[in-house]
């Protein structure tokens, strides 16, 4: 448990450095892992692992879709979107349908790989604006 502990001070200060969209992209992260690891268990039939990587996927759904600024025209937008993969999440778990899983996993990814290249611009845009 000790050689852990170096790893989890890492993890903590980077969550707790981190701006907003770099946690949002750690969330989309976090949330490809865990589908990632509920369709493995799912095809290896190990069910309470499924059930326990698919509920933390749901809960970090959740809690993008609580975050969301609904005077944002994206907002109103994407919130659909969330509640689509949430519901993909639910109904692959309960009747262990990789298929369900899969189609979430792929909006997800989506939307991670859309944040990344929104967290580039950001950075580019604080270098421009440095050099001026």
């Amino acid at each position: 448990m000790l050689s852990k502990q170096p790893y989890q001070i890492y993890q903590n200060n980077a969550v707790n450095t981190a701006s907003g969209t770099q946690l949002t992209f750690m969330l989309y992260n976090g949330c490809v892992k865990f589908i990632q690891q509920g369709i493995k268990a799912m095809n290896e039939e190990q069910y309470e692992a499924k059930n326990t990587a698919i509920q933390k996927a749901q809960n970090i759904i959740q809690e993008l879709m609580l975050t969301l600024d609904q005077e944002v025209e994206v907002s109103k937008q994407l919130l659909p979107l969330y509640d689509f993969i949430h519901h993909q999440l639910q109904q692959g778990n309960m009747k262990n349908e990789p298929a369900l899983l899969e189609e979430a996993l792929e909006f997800v990814i989506e939307f991670r790989d859309v944040w990344k290249d929104m967290m580039k611009q950001e950075v580019s845009q604080i270098k421009q604006g440095a050099n001026t």
